[in-house]
């Protein structure tokens, strides 16, 4: 990686139509257990008079477990509609413009190693413009995923993706749409600057080990290490965000953040 000049060989459509792609092939595999990280992240600690119960969802595999048992295999693959929409725009987007924002922020001459810190701004950069555009979708797939197993009798909030967005503008307005936006952008911001960033540092500090290249294999290692990181340092930001978009109970992000730290036992790493 001397000169960063020779990646903008991609044109912007190029990285934004393989971004999104790729986005969604991972949205089709990983959505059962995103499915159930939102169930676990919404899931609040049940008190029966003075005596807290066991709560519904205990683990990962658990949740699973229990949304396939209670509502079939199905339901694990609820929001994947609103989930497609939303990589198609946010996977697209904060991949497809994280070179040409790299490049802005180092300059057009620039030769040799970009420093660290200019990939975190510029993963910050995409991630939050990005997630600004797609929170609607997010918005959508956070409600579907949200809805467990209904009493006999009771309706489902909403019948789909497409009548989800009407519903919600319809009953709450075009703004709602935009509900958590500012925990949201953070947390997308957060994970988008620590994946991208350390999966260009880690694939940059591989290269220059003798014996390694520029292939799948080093992608593969680049993108283990980006996963983990990303995923520890935005854990707390997306519960907030799961939350705000999943219950109206709250009155901000402040709000949301203080009420579960104060009711929940460690609850942002659910």
């Amino acid at each position: 990686m001397a000169d960063h000049r020779s990646k903008t060989e991609i044109s912007f459509a190029g990285r934004f139509a393989s971004s999104a792609i790729a986005a969604c092939f991972a949205e089709i595999c990983t959505i059962p257990l995103d499915t159930a990280k939102v169930r676990l992240q919404l899931q609040k600690k049940a008190v029966s008079g003075d005596v807290a119960t066991l709560p519904k969802y205990r683990g990962m595999l658990g949740t699973v477990s229990t949304i396939a048992r209670e509502e079939g295999m199905a339901a694990l693959w609820k929001g994947i509609v609103p989930g497609l929409h939303r990589q198609c725009v946010f996977g697209g987007l904060r991949i497809g413009l994280y070179e040409p924002v790299k490049s802005l922020y180092v300059g057009e001459n620039f030769v040799g190693d970009i420093p660290l810190t200019k990939k975190i701004l510029a993963g910050l950069t995409t991630g939050a413009i990005a997630i600004t555009i797609a929170n609607p979708t997010d918005l959508v797939k956070v409600r579907l995923q949200a809805e467990g197993k209904l009493p006999a009798g009771v309706p489902r909030r909403y019948s789909g993706a497409l009548n989800a967005y009407s519903t919600i503008v319809r009953q709450e307005g075009v703004g709602a749409l935009w509900t958590g936006l500012g925990p949201n952008v953070a947390r997308n911001a957060i994970i988008n600057a620590a994946e991208l960033a350390s999966y260009d540092q880690v694939k940059q500090t591989i290269l220059k080990i003798p014996g390694f290249s520029d292939n799948v294999f080093t992608h593969l290692l680049s993108g283990l290490g980006a996963g983990f990181v990303a995923v520890c340092i935005g854990s707390p930001v997306d519960v907030v965000k799961s939350r705000m978009m999943g219950d109206s109970a709250y009155k901000g992000t402040l709000d949301c953040f203080v009420k579960t730290l104060k009711n929940d036992v460690c609850p942002f790493f659910l």
